[in-house]
C-alpha cells in the first residue's frame, strides 16, 4: 500500500513541476519579448506652445530635444529652461506609465512587479515571497 501512495505522489509532484515549469517557460518567452518591446520604447511630449520637443526611452533617459526656431524671439533664457525641463518630465512621466502598462502584460497577476514600479516599494515586490515563506510553503 505504501508503495502505491508513493507513486501516486510522485506523479501528482511531477504533473505539478511539469505544471510550474511550462509557467516558467511562458513567462520567461514573455520576458523575452517585454525586454525588446522595452528597449524599443519610446515616448515623445511637446510643450504646449509646441516650442520643445521631448523624446525619451523606458526608463526616462532622454533620447532627443528638438527646440522650434521660434524659441529664439523671446530671449527669456529661464523660461526657456523651465519648459525644458517640464517638458522632458511630462515625457519621463508617460513613459514610466508605458513601462508600467508593458510589464503588466508580461507578468502573471499579483506577481508584485506592477506594483513596485507604479510605488517603488520593494514590499509590494517581495510579497509573493513573504507570503509564501510566512505560509512555509518554502521549506523542504
Amino acid at each position: 500500500m505504501g508503495e502505491h501512495a508513493d507513486r501516486t505522489a510522485n506523479r501528482e509532484l511531477r504533473a505539478r513541476f511539469d505544471d510550474v515549469y511550462g509557467q516558467y517557460q511562458q513567462l520567461r518567452s514573455g520576458l523575452d519579448t517585454l525586454q525588446a518591446r522595452l528597449a524599443e520604447l519610446r515616448v515623445t511630449r511637446r510643450s504646449a506652445d509646441g516650442q520643445v520637443t521631448a523624446t525619451v526611452g523606458a526608463q526616462g533617459q532622454l533620447i532627443d530635444v528638438e527646440l522650434a526656431p521660434t524659441v529664439y524671439r523671446d530671449r527669456d533664457a529661464g523660461a526657456l529652461s523651465r519648459k525644458i525641463t517640464e517638458t522632458i518630465r511630462a515625457a519621463a512621466s508617460a513613459a514610466s506609465d508605458a513601462t508600467r502598462d508593458l510589464v503588466a502584460e508580461a507578468m502573471p497577476a499579483g506577481s508584485g512587479s506592477v506594483d513596485f514600479l507604479r510605488t517603488g516599494d520593494y514590499a509590494a515586490l517581495l510579497g509573493r515571497a513573504d507570503a509564501v515563506l510566512g505560509r512555509g510553503e518554502g521549506k523542504a
